[in-house]
Order: C-alpha cells, then structure tokens, then sequence
C-alpha cells in the first residue's frame, strides 16, 4: 500500500488528492458497471419537473445506425459505428475511438413514462426525451368557497 501525502489547508492539496481519487476510478480492478468510467456510449441525465431528457454523444453515426427501445423503466440506447477507411493496408499509430456494436441501457425512476418518450438526433447528439408519468405530475387544485 502506498502512502500519499496531502499537504491540507492548500488548494494544491486539494487538486492532489482530486487527481489520486480520479485514478483509483480508473483502476481496471475497481468497476462500476456500466455506469462507470469508460461507459459508451457517455451520456447526461437531465431533470426538469415535466420530463427527464437523456443525452447521449454519439457521433459520426446516421440515424438508422441508432436504436432506443422502452420497456418498463428501463431506456435502451444501441447501435454500431463503423470506420471505413479508403486505402488498403492502413495501420494505426493511435486507437482511441470505439467502433462496434454498442448498448446501454439506464434505469429511470417510476415517476416517468417511458413508453411516451421521443428522441431526435442533432450534430452527434442522441437527445431523448422521456415526461414524467401523468400520475407524478404535480398539478394545481383551486380552492372553492363554500
């Protein structure tokens, strides 16, 4: 084990300690699943109290490349992305951009429909759109006088 020193009362310590908790995350040993670093492909999760929009970076894909099914709670995002270079013979010096097949899918609470969700796609943004349930969302109830 490996003893770290952090100077406190500093914001260079602060930024170290940033940095070792940043590659612990990394660590091939230390897995969060599918939600963890490295996940393809990255998305955002937004909330507003009509709906949840769910952003996904994907791109250099057309949009018959892209799949997103609801079932339940869960929203599943999938497609294939495929690099076809002219030129035979072509090695790399540097591989960093995923090609395949990809899936993932993401658990949403009950409060949303899933089955009324839209999604479009814009300059390599998948944006889904997922409204809350008719049932969660709050509503105005006027009072009456007697």
């Amino acid at each position: 084990m490996a003893l770290l020193r952090f100077d406190s009362g500093t914001v260079g310590g602060l930024l170290s300690l940033q940095n070792e908790l940043e590659r612990f995350m990394r660590n091939p040993a230390f897995g969060m699943g599918l939600s963890g670093y490295g996940a393809y492909p990255p998305v955002n999760i937004f909330d507003s109290p009509e709906a949840a929009m769910v952003v996904a970076e994907v791109p250099g894909l057309d949009v018959e490349e892209l799949g997103v099914v609801g079932k339940g709670r869960t929203l599943t995002l999938s497609g294939e992305r495929e690099f076809k270079l002219n030129g035979a013979g072509l090695g790399y010096h540097r591989r960093e951009l995923n090609e395949g097949k990809f899936s993932r899918s993401i658990q949403l609470p009950e409060e949303y429909d899933v089955n009324r969700a839209e999604a479009r796609y814009e300059a390599g943004l998948l944006i889904v759109r997922v409204p809350r349930a008719e049932h969660a969302v709050a509503r105005q109830i006027t009072v009456k006088t007697a």
